[in-house]
């Protein structure tokens, strides 16, 4: 066999394999991504500051992510910067969190556990508790 027939061989053997990890990797995604849940919820989100204080949003929402449900929330602002992943959240009810300034960020939690996803694809689940902390 010829160096070239060699080489072309590894080449199709190689894209093949990379072809299958990519196809094993989306059926993990969709098999494991967040499930989302229509209707009706009931749910709050509780915004704790720079100085502890604690303001709670009670909601009746059909959002069925967390994003949606925060601008839902009457008197809920906030703001950040949109990338490919989502909005990284900023400044919530005019308090800025910066990383790069003081080391502070936003913290969101639901029911008590640190959220796995953004903003963008929290899935929202009836009587589920939220709750934004000022952290550094």
């Amino acid at each position: 066999m010829t160096d070239t027939k060699k080489t072309n061989r590894k080449l199709i053997i190689g894209i093949t394999a990379l072809v299958l990890l990519i196809v094993v990797f989306a059926a993990v995604f969709l098999l494991f991504r967040p499930k989302t849940v229509q209707g009706a919820k009931s749910i709050t989100i509780e915004v704790v500051d720079n100085n502890a204080a604690s303001t709670i949003y009670d909601l009746h929402t059909d959002a069925e992510y967390l994003r949606q449900a925060m601008e839902q929330a009457e008197g809920l602002e906030f703001s950040g910067t949109e990338s490919e992943y989502g909005m990284m959240v900023e400044t919530v009810n005019g308090v800025t969190a910066d990383w790069n300034v003081d080391q502070s960020y936003w913290g969101f939690y639901v029911n008590g556990d640190y959220c796995n996803y953004g903003i963008d694809t929290q899935p929202v689940v009836d009587g589920d508790a939220f709750k934004i902390v000022y952290s550094k």
